[in-house]
This record gives C-alpha cells, structure tokens and sequence, in this order.
C-alpha cells in the first residue's frame, strides 16, 4: 500500500468509526452506566469485529457472507437481544452508580462488553456494505503482502478502537460530572429507550 492509499484508508475509517450509530449509543451508554473500563471493552470489541471483515475482505468478504448468511442473522439477532436486555435493565435499575455494578447486579462484566461490541459489528449490514464496497477502492484485495496485512489491521485498530474510546471516556466524565443531577434518572431512561428502538431496528435489517 502507498502512504496516500494507507492515509486515506486511516481517515475514512475515522470518519466513519466517528458517526452517529448504534455502536457509538452502545459504547457511550455502556461507559456512561457502567463506566469507562466497559466502554474501553466495548470500544475493542468493536474494533475486533472490524478486524474480522478486514480478515474476511481478504479472503473474499462477498462470497464468505453468503456463505455464512444464517451465522450473520445469527449474530444480528444476538447483539439485538443484547442491547434489548441493556436497555431493559437501564429501565428498571436507575439508581446503578458509576464504575460499579446496578443495584441487582446487572450489566454483566467486562467480557460481556467486550462481545457485545463483536457482534453488533458483526450484525451490521452498513460494516459488511463498506467492506464488500468500498474497501476495495482503498487497497488491491489482488496484490496483498503479510506487511499489507498487518498494516490494514493496525489502521483499522487505531482508527476504530481510538474514536470509540475516545466517545467512552467522554461519555464517562459527562456521567460523573452529572452526578446527582436531578434528570438524571429519566436520562437512563431515555437511553434504555434508545438502546431497545436500536435493537428493534438492528433485528428487522434484512
């Protein structure tokens, strides 16, 4: 790859890592309930996701996704049941403080953010879409080296990984500066309302 495909690459991924969208909600909204570690994994796990496509892009992303169509409905269902579940608990637990559990122990741990961050990734239409699409007009999917490799996986890591925790940790102080505030609870509420209409409209993508 040339430094202008490697540079234009990195900044389009920038951007779009850095627009509205369910895994931006996903991260804020974890980092903000739970704090900024469960941001951080979820910010990764994101990022893990993308690995994959870049991986899968590779290899041939088109041909391996009709190959996998059920296993990508599969997963699709599974980050929506997710975010449908968080945004459950977010309703019926708004007293969950910062950087610590709910008062009923919900939210799960580290890892469950970490793989719901893979998922929604890997159940997302708009990811496989620039993967299939778009990616190839960054790099030579024919003429790939290990360095090339290597070096797609790191944009996409920094690129990807850096916005989201970036969105994780200013989610994080806003949470903490806020606290006490008195609209705090229908905030929670508010995003427990985002986080099921994001499932909803995560499940009915076809």
């Amino acid at each position: 790859m040339t430094f202008l495909g490697s540079l234009s690459l990195f900044l389009a991924m920038i951007a779009l890592a850095a627009l509205p969208s369910s895994s931006v909600a996903l991260v804020v909204v974890r980092s903000a309930t739970r704090g900024v570690r469960h941001g951080i994994a979820t910010s990764l796990g994101i990022a893990v996701g993308d690995l994959i496509f870049v991986a899968f892009a590779v290899a041939g992303l088109v041909a391996m996704t009709e190959a996998m169509g059920v296993s990508f409905a599969m997963m699709r269902y599974a980050a929506a049941a997710y975010l449908f579940w968080f945004g459950i608990s977010l309703l019926r637990n708004e007293t969950a403080a910062i950087n610590g559990a709910g008062a009923d122990g919900r939210g799960g741990g580290l890892w469950i953010s970490f793989a719901a961050g893979i998922l929604l990734t890997l159940g997302d239409v708009k990811a496989i879409l620039f993967y299939a699409a778009l990616f190839p007009l960054f790099i030579d999917l024919t003429a790939m080296t290990f360095i090339n490799v290597a070096l797609i996986a790191a944009i996409t890591l920094i690129a990807v990984a850096g916005v989201k925790i970036a969105y994780a940790m200013t989610a994080a102080t806003i949470a903490r500066a806020s606290h006490g505030w008195p609209y705090r609870p229908a905030a929670r509420r508010v995003a427990g309302g985002a986080m099921i209409a994001a499932a909803g409209a995560l499940a009915l993508k076809s």
